[in-house]
């Protein structure tokens, strides 16, 4: 079974498993044990009602800790299991699985807010975002694919069916900080089919000015205004 203390002397395991090294999940703990006390305080239920007995009582759960809590819901994100998988591999049912995704990608999100790594949302706000202004605007964007299960719905099937990855995908696109290495701006969720450079004219992203973008052949024709952009091209055999 997955627990922190199985992991936190394997350094590259935990990479691999988490995104994160083990220096920054330290850094983010704080932040996501706080945003879980503020939104779920120990006198109330889980149903937010006021408690009859003291805080700790009754069954002991599987992720008592806070650091079992965290790895389990960034695992989730890096990996993205189905439910029954990832229960397998932290001992929970796939509804109790279920619960715990929804009440922590609450927290973790709150956390991310707080220490300000969340990644803009809105296209038309990036321009404006202190993770895009911290140092000068070198960004890259690129699409990001993760599988779904397949829609019954025959219209649905054909949308999200992705011939580059042959699979019933979903798609993000992203903005990273070439310096920092952040992710500035998460685009919202279309479906796997949909082109790249089409999600983006979708999205309508500002950009600061004198941003310079670097980006790859699904975003050729891609050229914002007042933006510089840097598309590689392959070597000459």
């Amino acid at each position: 079974m997955l627990t922190y203390n199985t992991l936190k002397d394997k350094a590259k395991e935990f990479l691999a498993v988490t995104g994160l090294k083990i220096e920054e999940f330290a850094r983010l703990l704080p932040a996501f044990e706080s945003g879980y006390r503020t939104l779920y305080p120990a006198d109330k239920t889980a149903e937010g009602k006021t408690r009859r007995r003291q805080p700790g009582g009754g069954t002991k759960g599987v992720l008592q800790t806070f650091e079992d809590k965290l790895l389990f819901i960034r695992v989730y994100q890096k990996t993205y299991p189905l439910q029954t998988l990832h229960g397998l591999q932290f001992g929970l049912s796939q509804s109790q699985t279920n619960y715990w995704i929804h009440r922590l990608l609450r927290v973790l999100q709150r956390a991310l807010a707080d220490l300000k790594m969340a990644p803009e949302r809105d296209g038309q706000k990036v321009a404006h975002s202190p993770l895009v202004n911290e140092g000068t605007p070198d960004l890259l964007i690129d699409g990001t694919e993760r599988g779904r299960q397949r829609p019954n719905d025959e219209t649905r099937q054909k949308a999200h069916y992705s011939g580059k990855s042959r699979a019933h995908t979903d798609k993000n696109l992203v903005l990273v900080h070439e310096q920092t290495g952040k992710v500035v701006y998460l685009s919202p969720t279309v479906e796997g089919k949909k082109h790249d450079k089409k999600a983006a004219d979708e999205a309508a992203i500002h950009f600061p000015t004198n941003a310079t973008l670097g980006k790859d052949t699904g975003f050729q024709g891609y050229e914002p205004a007042g933006v510089l952009t840097n598309q590689p091209k392959k070597a000459q055999r």
